[in-house]
């Protein structure tokens, strides 16, 4: 009986190089490979897997090391795909395997390539996802997610800029498709903050701060260059678009490749600069200067500063103006003007050194509905301990389509244009107060005493709107 099964044993022991990569013996595999360096790239039988794939689909890390290591004359394949179309990246993000991932990734494994996983004659499906119509690494990889309930990879493949909008044949997003599943809150919420920081990123992807960048390159190389002149900008929009927020993400950008020595951010309005009194306006704009140096001193609704009409008394918005512009051209500091694109053209025209100093205006699109519901689920998934909305958590129904909807029917386009982002706080602390409301004393049930439904969310918005 022994016998028997030392035999089967022995049967069921890998010999090829593509056994050694799916049960991670390294040491065999090693031996193979180098006993026999065409095995590099050797495809299997029926599926036409390439060792690389099949360790990266096993997470063999000592075999996906060395095969990416190799330093023979023919180099591993890194995009190499089987008869699916899939490489080995796709092998590593539907199973999971996190570590092979980052070492792909590592080694420079393209993000977004495309399977032909519609070749397949038995379509996956998993939470409604349908992998044969969105189907890069990325896809992939939130699948595995929802089945395994671990992100790891999702959050591996999204430091590598994934694409987390892409769209499938029917318009819709990873994000739509999770909406409609339970239990999928976490990723949910780790897609929408993506997504958010997205938004941001976009507007900083701009050829000036690539030359910066640029720039801090030549110096490590020891080339002698230039100094650029400070990125002075107005940003134009409607309130509530996230002028304020990119200034901060900008004020750390500049801060991180050398153009600010800090990445402070002072934001002031009218108030701030301007005295009540002649005499006044000057040392009041002074010391917020000062205040701002190093850093940026962003101005919002700047287009105060302007009178809309002359008068013949000094209006002193000017003196705090003529005042900011003497300090643009020293290179301590970076000014941004912000506010309506429409009445900021008196600014503009104002002084005639505005538009010479001023090189760069960036335009702020209004959020849609999809976006403010987008917000709105960011928000209540990072509550601070000092928040009002602080362990209260949405009802399932709230899902994004659902709030967006409701934002659609509830509120009208000069709503959503006078008010943008700023729709969504007063919003949920509406929404919370009638959760107050409608609660029993008696109630005793954590759920109910925590949980805003789309019924809140709806008389909080009319409270907001009508």
């Amino acid at each position: 009986m022994q016998k028997v099964k030392d035999q089967r044993a022995r049967s069921l022991k890998p010999t090829t190089i593509h056994g050694f990569a799916q049960c991670g013996d390294f040491s065999a595999f090693q031996k193979l490979l180098r006993g026999n360096p065409s095995l590099l790239n050797e495809r299997n039988p029926v599926m036409a897997q390439t060792p690389l794939h099949v360790s990266a689909g096993y997470n063999s890390i000592e075999i996906v090391k060395f095969l990416l290591d190799w330093q023979g004359p023919e180099k591993v394949e890194l995009e190499a795909k089987n008869m699916y179309g899939e490489t080995p990246l796709h092998m590593a993000a539907k199973n999971g395997c996190n570590e092979a991932a980052k070492l792909l990734l590592g080694h420079g494994a393209v993000v977004e390539s495309k399977a032909n996983i519609a070749d397949i004659s038995c379509l996956i499906l998993f939470c409604g996802i349908c992998l044969t119509e969105w189907d890069d690494s990325f896809a992939l990889a939130v699948w595995h997610s929802l089945r395994a309930e671990d992100f790891s990879t999702v959050n591996t493949l999204l430091e590598y800029n994934a694409d987390c909008s892409a769209e499938d044949n029917e318009g819709m997003t990873p994000l739509n498709h999770l909406s409609q599943g339970p239990g999928n809150e976490k990723l949910r919420d780790l897609l929408l903050r993506h997504l958010a920081e997205q938004r941001n990123e976009e507007l900083l992807k701009l050829a000036w701060a690539k030359g910066m960048l640029l720039d801090e390159r030549r110096r490590a190389l020891g080339l002698r260059v230039g100094a650029r002149r400070p990125p002075h900008m107005a940003f134009l929009g409607n309130p509530g678009t996230g002028k304020t927020m990119v200034a901060r993400l900008l004020g750390k950008l500049l801060h991180m490749v050398g153009i600010l020595p800090t990445d402070r951010v002072t934001e002031v309005q009218r108030t701030d600069l301007v005295g009540e009194f002649v005499g006044h306006t000057g040392p009041k704009t002074r010391r917020k200067i000062q205040e701002a140096e190093g850093g940026i001193l962003f101005i919002d609704e700047a287009y105060r500063l302007i009178p809309m009409q002359k008068s013949d008394d000094k209006d002193y918005g000017l003196e705090a103006l003529e005042e900011i512009m003497s300090v643009m051209d020293s290179g301590k500091i970076v000014v941004i003007f912000a506010g309506y694109s429409e009445p900021m053209s008196r600014v503009i025209s104002s002084n005639e050194g505005f538009c010479r100093r001023v090189t760069k205006f960036f335009h702020f699109d209004d959020f849609s509905s999809m976006d403010l519901a987008k917000i709105l689920h960011i928000k209540m998934s990072n509550q601070a301990e000092d928040s009002l909305l602080h362990g209260f958590k949405l009802h399932t129904s709230c899902t994004v389509e659902a709030v967006a909807a409701l934002i659609e029917r509830e509120t009208t386009v000069k709503q959503r244009k006078e008010m943008n982002g700023g729709i969504v706080d007063p919003m949920l602390v509406n929404a919370r107060e009638n959760l107050d409301l409608r609660t029993d004393f008696e109630c005793v049930d954590p759920d109910s005493l925590l949980t805003i439904t789309l019924e809140d969310l709806e008389a909080g918005l009319r409270l907001l709107t009508h």
